[in-house]
């Protein structure tokens, strides 16, 4: 089995917050939520093909989700997932609803209309590499719309994610294969809601590019008020568009346990 490299704060014997990023992230993008929920241990793994976990394939949902549990174990935690986490957590929480008591979703990617991943995927295969770690971040800005997001927040989250090439351009440390890979698979059916009847947290942004208004009625027909949602303000990024709405929502939510 693959296990996975993991970012890691608070006291070890507190309760688990198990946290999971999009794609083209790390582990670490979770730093900041981490400082803002003390009482909590908060384990957030770099998923496989990006940051210092394993590369190799395959990238299918399975493997993702058994990654991440032979990583951090089969105990109870507390999920929250940004992104293509968010499905990630998602499926998790569909395993084993029993072991999750909240379940939180940054503006997730459940599942993705066909010609959204088909753009995504696209945009993907790319070579994303830049003159200057500046440059990327001027990049990351006009490419992730960023909208509210301070630069220096940005750029502190992202210093340890790049890497400088043999050809001294510098890039993101993740595999391009395996980011279009996951858009694929963010266009594949997922669980039904109604097997995920945990307490969710949905966090939107009001102007992310990831759609979820094809979702939203459906989700609070199965889960009722078990479901609460929260607009930030911003873009997709809610963790740098939206950081302390964001965490203040997930404390609070987490709190409820």
């Amino acid at each position: 089995m693959t296990r996975l490299h993991v970012h890691e704060w608070g006291d070890p014997g507190a309760p688990r917050v198990v946290c999971l990023h999009g794609v083209r992230n790390h582990g670490g993008h979770f730093a900041r939520l981490a400082e803002r929920l003390p009482g909590y241990r908060v384990l957030a793994p770099d998923l496989l093909g990006h940051g210092f976990s394993p590369w190799e394939p395959p990238w299918d949902i399975g493997t993702h989700c058994d990654a991440v549990l032979e990583t951090v174990g089969h105990g109870a935690a507390s999920l929250v997932g940004h992104s293509f986490g968010g499905r990630l957590a998602f499926e998790l929480a569909a395993r084993a609803p029993h072991l999750v008591p909240r379940l939180v979703l940054l503006d997730p990617a459940i599942l993705l209309p066909g010609h959204v991943a088909l753009a995504a995927a696209e945009n993907a295969r790319q070579d994303k590499a830049y003159v200057s770690f500046e440059e990327l971040i001027d990049r990351r800005y006009d490419e992730s719309q960023l909208h509210l997001a301070p630069r220096d927040l940005v750029s502190e989250d992202l210093a340890p994610h790049v890497e400088t090439g043999d050809d001294g351009l510098v890039r993101y440390r993740y595999c391009q294969s395996a980011v279009v890979a996951a858009f694929g698979e963010m266009a594949s059916q997922p669980p039904a809601f109604e097997d995920v009847r945990v307490p969710t947290l949905l966090v939107l942004g009001e102007r992310s590019y990831l759609p979820y208004d094809h979702l939203l009625d459906a989700h609070r027909a199965a889960l009722g008020d078990l479901l609460e949602v929260v607009v930030v303000p911003g873009g997709h990024s809610v963790l740098w568009d939206a950081l302390e709405e964001t965490a203040d929502a997930v404390a609070r939510f987490l709190g409820r346990v």
